[in-house]
């Protein structure tokens, strides 16, 4: 979080902005803003982790969202593989029948 967000922030929280600026001050907001941010990117991983999800690789919670929709988008590819790997007698309707019903369930 670059310095001008960690201002931004304490203006939107109604903080002074000449108070906030002192250095001792300033480096407080800083360790806050940035402690606040890692409980965040914590919790989000934890939800991921309990769904069955890898965290990925990045820092950031964009970055564990990046991950998870790859991991969504692969599963879902594997799941209708499954379907159309299935023996069928029916016609290319029925596995997209198939496929739509698994959205239901």
């Amino acid at each position: 979080m670059t310095d001008e967000e960690v201002l931004e922030i304490g203006v939107q929280a109604k903080m002074n902005p000449a108070i906030m600026t002192l250095s001792g001050n300033f480096k407080l907001l800083k360790t806050f803003a940035k402690l606040v941010a890692e409980r965040e990117r914590e919790l989000v991983a934890n939800w991921l982790m309990r769904k069955g999800f890898a965290t990925g690789h990045g820092d950031a919670i964009v970055d564990m969202i990046d991950e998870l929709e790859w991991q969504v988008a692969e599963r879902e590819r594997e799941a209708c593989a499954k379907i159309a790997e299935e023996p069928w007698q029916g016609s290319s309707k029925a596995i997209a029948e198939q496929i739509r019903a698994r959205g239901q369930e």
